[in-house]
Formats: C-alpha cells, sequence, structure tokens
C-alpha cells in the first residue's frame, strides 16, 4: 500500500516597504512556490492596498503579531522576508517558532548603524508636505535606488516630480508617511548581535552583490554572533532583485528551505 503523502507546509512571504502593491511580488512568489512544490502566501501588510491602515501606537509588535496571524491562517511554517518585512520576521523569530527563515537585504539596525543613515529633516519635510523633499532625503540616505541614490538632492528632487505622474511613482509618494512610521520603527529597535543569539530558527541571510553594502554587513555580523544563521551574497542582484526578472534569487532561496543548499560564504 502506498502510504499518503505529508502535506508539505506553506511559505509566509513579507516584503519590501516603499510598493503599495503585493501584486509585483507575485512573479517572484509563483517563482518560489513552483519551485517548492508548495504555496507561497504573499500578504500587503498595514497601509497598502487591502490592509488595514497603522494604527495609533504602530510599532514592530503591530507586524509581528500580523504575521503570526498570517502565519495561522495559512499553515506556513517558513518565512520569506525582504527589506523591512526582513527586519520583522528577524525580530518575530526571536519568540516565534519558525521552521526556516530566509531574508534578503534585511533592514536591520545594529549598533546604531542605520542611524546615522537616517536624516532628520525627512521627518520634518513629511510634516511639511514637502513630499519630494523627504523622498529625496530617503533614497540619499539609505541608497537602496541603485545609482540613483547617489544624484544630488536637486535632482533626486526632479526625479520625484517626474516619477509622480506614473502609477509606481504615485504609489511611492502616497507610502512614503507610511514608510516613514517604518523606518522609525527600525531605528526604536537598534540592538546588538548578540540581542539575537537566543534564535534557534535555521536562517539563511542573503544581500545582493549590488545591493548597499551595509546590508551585507549586518548580515556578516548576525552570522558570526548567531550559530543559527548564515549568510550569502548573490550576485548582479539590486536591492529590489525580487521584483526583478530572474529566478536566481529564488533558486537560491528554495534550496535553503528545502533544506539542499551547502554551507554558505560569509
Amino acid at each position: 500500500m502506498t502510504r499518503p503523502r505529508r502535506r508539505r507546509p506553506a511559505v509566509s512571504y513579507t516584503h519590501l516597504d516603499v510598493y503599495k502593491r503585493q501584486a509585483l511580488y507575485r512573479p517572484f512568489a509563483r517563482n518560489l512556490s513552483l519551485l517548492l512544490s508548495r504555496p507561497v502566501h504573499c500578504y500587503n501588510r498595514r497601509g497598502r492596498a487591502g490592509s488595514a491602515q497603522q494604527p495609533d501606537g504602530y510599532s514592530l509588535a503591530t507586524e509581528i503579531s500580523d504575521l503570526a496571524a498570517v502565519m495561522r491562517a495559512t499553515g506556513s511554517e517558513d518565512v520569506v522576508a525582504h527589506s523591512y518585512g526582513g527586519f520583522v520576521a528577524l525580530q518575530a523569530a526571536r519568540g516565534i517558532p519558525f521552521r526556516r527563515l530566509v531574508t534578503y537585504d534585511a533592514a536591520v539596525s545594529l549598533s546604531g548603524n542605520l542611524g546615522r543613515r537616517w536624516r532628520p529633516e525627512l521627518e520634518q519635510a513629511m510634516t511639511a508636505g514637502q513630499l519630494d523633499h523627504a523622498w529625496a532625503l530617503l533614497v540619499h540616505g539609505l541608497e537602496t535606488a541603485g545609482p540613483v541614490s547617489h544624484l544630488p538632492l536637486g535632482a533626486l528632487r526632479m526625479l520625484s516630480i517626474l516619477s509622480a505622474r506614473t502609477s509606481l511613482g504615485a504609489e511611492m509618494r502616497e507610502l512614503l508617511p507610511t514608510a516613514v512610521r517604518e523606518m522609525r520603527a527600525v531605528l526604536d529597535t537598534d540592538a546588538r548581535p548578540d540581542d539575537f543569539v537566543g534564535v534557534s530558527t535555521p536562517t539563511l541571510m542573503l544581500s545582493g552583490g549590488w545591493s548597499p553594502g551595509y546590508f551585507a554587513d549586518m548580515g556578516r555580523q548576525l552570522a558570526a554572533a548567531v550559530p543559527a544563521i548564515e549568510f550569502g551574497v548573490v550576485p548582479g542582484q539590486l536591492h529590489e532583485g525580487p521584483i526583478r526578472p530572474g529566478k536566481r534569487l529564488a533558486i537560491r532561496m528554495a534550496r535553503f528551505l528545502d533544506g539542499t543548499d551547502g554551507r554558505l560564504r560569509r
């Protein structure tokens, strides 16, 4: 008699902070699902299409509670997370027993490293309604837009004005207040690498070869301090790698989630 196959656990995918539609991530989630032969659930975080707004008193705890609720509802045991989503997932792993976790360019603040990139005038610009200036400060400080990030602030402001005429650019501007509150949550949860030593979930932290170098620095620090964490670089990938064409990143993640990836270089 053939033994019935055990139903394989689903994967929850929590994504980047400056895009409003999880539809941008569906091709990546679909590729990952096909590689794993199991469902991958990509959900919109607070303040994005179809989701509730960030509540008063919004904090990291809000996001961890939401992630736990999604995992319960979908039967997910593994988590894949990008950028701010990676920050949420790593912090959640300190108290929630995931089966496996993969992050890409996780936005974790270690020993004040991201605080040095945060421009206080950004929040002032937001309060004054100067969205183009706020967007320029955000991109210039975090350097997550590739070579564009290194343009002068004046050029970035002009780029913001021009991009606002596109649907994606308009959505990014609309999401700025949400993204600023999320970044504030990251800064308010500044930690040291040894704060994560209690994480027992097998975790792979990845960074793009063309991503800002501080993401790789954070990954290496955490991998050196936490036995459960490994770190690897995916060559040729920008910070927005999961919404770019290609399967290299999805293949790397799928191998780890299936336990078929060897030990990674640090």
